[in-house]
């Protein structure tokens, strides 16, 4: 394994920090946040400033009084509740003892970093119906600060600059160019020499993706890039990217493609590379996900699952690199993106690092985008490899399922999705949260475009999860999460931790020697950074999926990181009891602390609802097919769900056919995010998928009757 000598790590920081002074300063607060002191976030370790540390985003606390040596010592120093049981996503950001961060619903909370008084909490009020478009929970990933405000992108559209003393609203301006159309945001803005930076989500129901700057002190858009072409009936956008759009990527999209929105939605990763002043994008997947829907089978699609580097500027384009031309799997680019300088062949290279969906990790040279390495970090059977004198992945043809179905890793969920993997400059280590799902892909026969639903092209069938017990465990043990230590210049793991289960926490690298994270399982670890050997664990009571950051105040550190299970894999997947789910909390560490959680309740479940109604073989075949391909997103396959969202086999409503149809297709619960299905479904339609949720309600009453599980 290669890593820097300490000297060498302290002589790259001391020329990437060269000519950087300090304005504000420790304790001028959020109101002395500008452009030199987000410059010199690195040289601020007590703290954390910015949505990955620094700029360089990462994630790595140059702080040493928490210690591979006295990390038994770490106890819990305050918790927050937090007013929501959804997904907890956020990095916190603290700023000379302020901390600020979000819950699911977009709200903000700013909390005293010492004793976790709550200073004030503002609530978007986003419709709750606008939940039924976040394909992958009502999460929202945190805030970013400047001049004395806290900017929020709220999952509907608005971007909102908070006063950070009192939490009232400065200015809100509207980011969706259609507030109609089934976008989302669930990502932190990113503030850059004086620019309120953020993008979108949405591209599973149909939308086309773009980001947009906004001046911070007023709003006013600045500029917007559109990452995928739009329809050419309408001529340009008008917008900076209409030149690049036209010559670069006009010819790589085929057939009507626009219908489907495209996709290329850009839900992450948005980085600032300070030292060559540009900005790095991380762009999505395809709308459809299915390549042959979406553009005939033909063509690389620009910039779908591409890092596409801008001028922060103006949005000019600058250079791209595609990680997955013609993307047909979900296997989205938008996955953390870390800046760093590496020794490589014997000389100093710029160099940027993502682990996307598509299991390759890939070190680029972030001034002209040229690649320099891709290794696979997870099992794959896509791809073989990476042709380095072309940059693409060599492809496994079958893996497209143009002809049949096929089971393919990675899976959507990605060999590694949005949890933030860090980097320690001590080590020369990629702290990487991996896992290995795999999933069949087939096309969708028949497949018709609906306004404003899933779109993908794939064909999810019932039946997915299946009724012997010992086969749905011998599934369930297959899904792994591991977290890889990966050497960037050797391409290889040093080391690895191998997790019961995927979908586990970002991580965090301290110059403790350390390396913390969550997982599923709701515990709290730490590692040591050289070695993986596990020092330390807190249970949270919850599964944890956020990243952990750390600071300090007047000399004390504190590791603190936001607790609470939801997210694309939690909403999508069969467990084999729900869980129960408990309100989100943020937890802060210190050694020696010594406050504890309440006592945690066990589950309690409602019985198996099965309706009492005979129901033909037609419907509730019928009724599977509409399932799988409308609720299985938030209510699980073969309506199994995890705790997060209401288990239907256990539904009040079930045995009734007019409440159901009341809720189903009328929308009585579009309040609480349930919306009305009647847009898509006859009241026949819904009754038939009653009727194969009442199957399914039939085979839990019998399975819990025989007290299996």
């Amino acid at each position: 394994m290669k890593m820097f000598t300490k000297a060498a790590a302290a002589l790259l920081a001391g020329t990437m920090m060269a000519g950087l002074a300090v304005s504000g300063g420790p304790g001028s607060g959020v109101r002395g946040v500008d452009a030199q002191r987000l410059a010199n976030a690195r040289g601020e370790p007590g703290n954390w400033m910015t949505h990955g540390g620094s700029y360089f985003e990462q994630r790595f606390a140059d702080l040493t009084q928490i210690t591979a040596d006295n990390v038994s010592e770490l106890g819990l120093a305050w918790y927050a509740d937090l007013p929501t049981n959804r997904g907890q996503e956020a990095t916190p950001i603290v700023v000379d003892g302020t901390m600020y961060t979000t819950t699911s619903w977009s709200n903000v909370m700013a909390l005293d970093a010492v004793t976790g008084r709550v200073k004030w909490h503002y609530d978007p009020k986003v419709d709750k119906a606008r939940g039924h478009s976040a394909c992958c929970d009502v999460v929202n990933r945190g805030v970013a600060v400047w001049n004395g405000m806290v900017f929020v992108a709220a999952l509907d559209g608005r971007l909102i600059a908070l006063d950070a003393a009192t939490g009232k609203v400065k200015w809100s301006t509207q980011t969706f160019i259609d507030v109609k159309a089934p976008y989302t945001i669930t990502g932190a803005p990113r503030v850059v020499k004086g620019l309120v930076i953020i993008g979108n989500g949405g591209a599973e129901l149909g939308v086309r993706g773009y980001v947009t700057a906004y001046d911070a002190a007023t709003g006013k858009k600045a500029w917007r890039f559109y990452t995928v072409p739009g329809n050419p009936a309408n001529g340009p956008d008008g917008e900076v990217s209409d030149s690049v759009l036209a010559a670069k990527a006009k010819g790589t999209w085929f057939g009507e493609y626009w219908k489907g929105g495209g996709g290329g939605t850009a839900w992450d990763a948005i980085v600032y590379d300070q030292e060559l002043d540009q900005l790095y994008i991380g762009v999505g997947n395809g709308s459809p996900w299915n390549h042959m829907i979406r553009s005939e089978g033909k063509g690389d699609n620009l910039f779908l699952s591409s890092i596409v580097a801008l001028k922060p500027d103006s949005g000019e384009y600058l250079w791209h690199y595609q990680t997955t031309p013609g993307e047909t799997w979900d296997y989205t680019a938008t996955q953390p993106i870390i800046l760093s300088t590496l020794m490589l062949d014997g000389r100093p290279r710029k160099v940027l690092m993502q682990a996307p969906k598509n299991g390759f990790f890939y070190v680029i040279d972030r001034a002209n985008g040229q690649l320099i390495s891709a290794k696979s970090f997870g099992t794959q059977t896509w791809a073989t490899g990476v042709d380095m004198a072309t940059g693409r992945p060599i492809e496994v043809p079958e893996a497209r399922f143009q002809k049949a179905g096929v089971l393919v890793m990675p899976s959507p969920l990605g060999a590694h999705n949005w949890h933030p993997m860090s980097y320690s400059p001590r080590t020369g280590l990629v702290y990487l949260p991996a896992q290995e799902i795999p999933q069949f892909y087939q096309n969708e026969a028949g497949f018709e475009r609906r306004e404003g639903a899933w779109n993908l092209g794939i064909q999810l069938d019932p039946g997915s999860v299946p009724d012997d017990r010992a086969q749905f465990k011998a599934i369930k043990a297959a899904l792994k999460g591991k977290l890889i230590a990966w050497d960037p210049v050797a391409q290889k793991p040093a080391w690895d931790v191998t997790y019961d289960g995927p979908w586990n926490g970002g991580t965090l690298a301290t110059a403790g020697n350390l390396v913390f994270q969550g997982n599923g399982a709701g515990d709290l670890q730490a590692f040591n950074a050289s070695t993986g050997t596990k020092l330390w664990s807190f249970n949270a009571q919850t599964g944890i999926i956020a990243p952990p950051i750390s600071y300090s105040v007047k000399g004390e550190q504190y590791v603190a990181v936001m607790a609470g299970y939801g997210g694309a894999y939690p909403l999508t997947s069969a467990f084999e009891d729900p869980r129960e789910a408990r309100n989100g909390r943020v937890l802060v560490f210190k050694l020696g602390g010594r406050k504890a959680l309440p006592k945690a309740t066990e589950p309690v479940f409602a019985a198996a609802n099965p309706p009492g109604d005979a129901f033909t073989a037609e419907q509730v075949s019928e009724g599977g097919k509409i399932y799988s391909v409308n609720c299985a997103f938030c209510h699980g396959p073969d309506a199994h769900a995890s705790g997060i969202l209401p288990d239907l086999r256990r539904s009040a409503v079930l045995t009734d056919a007019e409440a159901w149809k009341a809720v189903v297709h009328d929308g009585a619960l579009k309040a609480n995010g349930m919306i009305a299905f009647s847009r898509w479904y006859t009241p026949a339609q819904v009754e038939a998928v009653r009727a194969y949720v009442g199957s399914q309600a039939k085979k839990l009453q019998a399975l819990e009757a025989a007290g299996g599980k």
